[in-house]
């Protein structure tokens, strides 16, 4: 009888020592945030007559929100800053970043977009010329490469400064809202609305984004990534499409801001202890599985652009009618051709090809989940059908991409990745109508620059194609895609200096050639 509560002590002390490991190791990561509202802009062209509406308030709940014991950031909270004290603002929080960590910005207040980069404006600016926005700005891009360089293994970057800007009326006629931004591998950022888009700051819309940000943060169990994808659906709706937020994902690894819920599912193998036979002495316990029961998978950009897409070959599957989940829209948002069977509810969701990993079967599998129980889970759907994109399994893709604008018609991400698998499908006349309307909604959507001219080359259209691609480049001059694509269609059209272009994609992207001749394009 001793020898039995011995061995069931000993296990229980082991099995609660392995719980307490598990709990720390799951909040072992450091976090470290610096939110900065910008409110007082003395030297702006009319003089602001009160000080910028609700930035501080809006930079206050967000850090408060970060601080709270669920999400556990430390947090640096600061209020009007001049250039001096911003960069003194950032060396601080950059020092305070270590290796494997994970590090967030947020701005509220006044960014300009110059030369293709987003600089936030510290409220003692001088802006008087283009030259002027570099000098007196800090550029989105240049702090996540140093928050990269630290060692931050997640890089979160928050800018609501979607606004018109008063500076720019001294430099040009029309403010060009924010730059696309070309963020290291590791990053989620988010902009209160799309690039180049503007948000009127007398209006109800600028509050609508914090407030719907700061709810989602308190949701358990999402991913950031999911965090921030549903805060731009609900401000979409929101504001009647008047805003919609921008999200570009780089992330290599799920990560949620509920500390709780990583806790939770860390410790739970532990919950079922087993007391070893009498007869044999105590073993150790097995040590706890390493991945928790919802597998970790890369996380992909919003939109597929050929630099990034996968290099399995496509999976073969048998056609299959549309997984659609809701009602139809009304004939003006209608974008493409309807589909020509009745299509089955989301309650019974396309079983994935036998040829996906095991990793992202799991995933499409959990989705599966989240759609039966919701079937107007936009951000399940549009998730789904990336992570079949990911795997060339395109038919199944455009399907989820179907359903996902059926449910918002105004989602230029989407429409762009339907643009990209409707062209691997072949049907390439949609997928130009598909680019076409994601551009109407975001002009300046350099992704989408990039797809449309991917298709007009298929299409055999190379002068139109070589137009896309000077569009995309102005925006994004390192897009490998744009380059090569570009470069193909100067041959095409006989222009030699297309192995230049050819040649500069190569430097950057060396597999980039592959890809091209993987979807029919050499």
């Amino acid at each position: 009888m001793m020898r039995l509560l011995w061995i069931l002590l000993s296990t229980l002390m082991l099995v609660s020592a392995e719980r307490s490991a598990l709990a720390q190791q799951a909040g072992s990561v450091p976090r470290f945030a610096l939110i900065i509202g910008n409110s007082n802009y003395p030297d702006t062209d009319p003089v602001l007559k009160q000080p910028l509406k609700d930035a501080q308030k809006d930079a206050r709940a967000l850090a408060d929100e970060l601080k709270s014991d669920a999400v556990g950031f430390q947090v640096d909270f600061a209020e009007d800053l001049s250039k001096d004290g911003m960069l003194r603002a950032f060396n601080r929080f950059y020092g305070k970043i270590t290796q494997g960590s994970v590090a967030l910005v947020f701005f509220s207040g006044y960014a300009i977009q110059s030369a293709r980069q987003s600089y936030i404006i510290p409220v003692d600016g001088q802006i008087w010329r283009e030259s002027d926005v570099p000098r007196d700005g800090v550029s989105l891009e240049t702090i996540l490469r140093e928050m990269n360089s630290r060692g931050a293994k997640v890089k979160l970057a928050i800018l609501d400064a979607s606004r018109r800007n008063p500076y720019e009326r001294r430099m040009r006629p029309f403010s060009t809202g924010l730059a696309p931004v070309d963020a290291p591998p590791g990053s989620l950022v988010m902009y209160s609305s799309a690039p180049g888009t503007v948000v009127n700051d007398a209006g109800s819309e600028q509050r609508l984004f914090i407030n719907e940000l700061v709810k989602h943060l308190r949701m358990p169990n999402l991913t950031a990534d999911e965090v921030f994808n549903r805060t731009r659906m609900a401000v979409s709706q929101g504001s009647q499409q008047k805003q919609v937020p921008s999200v570009s994902n780089s992330l290599i690894s799920d990560f949620s801001f509920d500390q709780r819920a990583k806790t939770a599912v860390a410790v739970a193998p532990a919950t079922a202890p087993v007391v070893a036979p009498v007869a044999t002495p105590p073993a150790p316990a097995p040590p706890p599985a390493s991945t928790a029961s919802k597998p970790v998978i890369p996380q992909m950009a919003p939109v597929i652009a050929p630099e990034s897409r996968p290099t399995t070959p496509p999976a073969v599957v048998a056609p299959a009618p549309p997984a659609v989940v809701a009602p139809a829209p009304p004939a003006s948002a209608s974008l493409s051709k309807p589909p020509s069977a009745t299509p089955p509810p989301a309650t019974a969701p396309i079983p994935p090809a036998p040829t996906i990993p095991p990793e992202d079967l799991a995933a499409i599998q959990d989705l599966n989940r989240k759609i039966r129980a919701n079937p107007n889970d936009v951000v399940a759907l549009y998730r789904r059908g990336q992570l079949y994109a990911k795997n060339d399994d395109f038919s199944r893709a455009a399907l989820d991409f179907d359903a996902t604008i059926r449910l918002s018609p105004k989602d230029a991400e989407a429409l762009n990745n339907r643009c990209w698998v409707r062209a691997m499908i072949g049907d390439l006349q949609a997928a130009l109508q598909d680019c076409d309307a994601s551009l109407q909604i975001r002009p300046d959507f350099v992704d989408s620059l990039d797809s449309r001219g991917f298709v007009k080359l298929k299409i055999g259209q190379p002068q139109n194609a070589i137009a896309d691609y000077d569009a995309a480049l102005q925006l994004s001059a390192r897009k490998a895609s744009s380059l090569y694509g570009r470069g193909i269609a100067k041959l095409r059209s006989g222009n030699a200096s297309g192995h230049n272009d050819i040649a500069a994609a190569k430097a950057i992207d060396p597999q980039i050639a592959d890809e091209f001749a993987r979807y029919g394009v050499r």
